[in-house]
């Protein structure tokens, strides 16, 4: 109930981390938000930023692991809190982490390919006609779609 949803578009600026805290997976990396205002004379300067430490976990581990990386642009959906600690130096800090329900590459400042795939409990539960219906499909475009395969940071 007394959670904090947010959606913060951005840019992720720290290598992915993938480590296991105690049974579960996690995959963690940082995300900086900047914003840029346009002065009287027509140029851009910088404006304020975010940075959040975006924690995925469960089925979002494979999907974000699988495809995204340092330096991609991403839009993250989830929800807000404040981790305290201590640094080494003994003193109190805090710092901005979003649980991430939602991660994925921000189609306005990159092309993305998606590759389709089945969970598992999803292939267990489907009939062997599913299956051989989904794989007959084909993965050409349709007539007079223009593909590009170019990474996600592109």
């Amino acid at each position: 109930m007394f959670e904090t949803p947010i959606a913060i578009v951005g840019t992720i600026v720290t290598a992915p981390e993938r480590r296991w805290v105690g049974d579960q997976e996690l995959f963690k990396f940082r995300v900086a938000s900047n914003s840029r205002r346009r002065t009287a004379d027509g140029s851009w300067e910088p404006g304020n930023s975010l940075y959040a430490t975006v924690n995925c976990w469960g089925r979002l581990v494979t999907g974000v692991g699988a495809g995204l990386g340092k330096g991609d642009a991403v839009i993250v959906v989830g929800t807000l809190y404040t981790s305290e600690y201590e640094d080494r130096d003994g003193n109190r800090r805090s710092s901005l982490e979003i649980r991430a329900t939602n991660v994925g590459p921000d189609l306005a400042r990159c092309i993305a390919r998606i590759d389709k795939r089945r969970h598992p409990e999803q292939a267990a539960g489907a009939s062997t006609e599913d299956t051989a219906a989904a794989e007959d499909e084909p993965d050409e475009p349709q007539a007079g779609a223009e593909t590009v395969g170019l990474p996600l940071s592109a």
